[in-house]
């Protein structure tokens, strides 16, 4: 199989299964920014197209390890520079979220799916670690 059909099958395979896994309340922002506030209705509109909606994580056109129960997240300086800086098939998106959105997320997703890490951070810690 040549490299273009590869990539658009790929590219195919994960918007419909990014599909079949949004919910009615994942809405679109509009401009370059994402207007959502809290950490879950930023949850819900950027990271469970990948992690899926309960965190569960997903494989098929990629793989998107699982948050919920995921001893990782216990360091929040962690999580913080995954959603700031991205690695392999994450996405960089300090770019497109502000210092609190961050920590909104950081604090929610540490904070539900199993998980029960009670330290917050917040748009300070962001700052620093982000490095922006």
């Amino acid at each position: 199989m040549n490299k273009t059909l590869k990539f658009l099958i790929t590219g195919s395979m994960l918007l419909v299964s990014t599909c079949l896994y949004a919910t009615d309340d994942a809405g679109f922002s509009e401009g370059a920014n994402f207007e959502e506030v809290t950490g879950e209705a930023l949850y819900h509109a950027i990271c469970q197209g990948c992690h899926m909606t309960n965190a569960e994580g997903a494989k098929g056109a990629g793989m998107y390890p699982a948050l919920a129960k995921n001893p990782k997240l216990a360091a929040g300086a962690y999580v913080i520079y995954m959603v700031s800086n991205g690695m392999g098939g994450m996405p960089p998106l300090k770019q497109y979220l502000s210092d609190e959105q961050i920590a909104e997320v950081v604090n929610y997703t540490r904070s539900h799916f199993g998980n029960h890490f009670t330290d917050v951070v917040d748009a300070d810690d962001v700052k620093t670690i982000a490095q922006r």
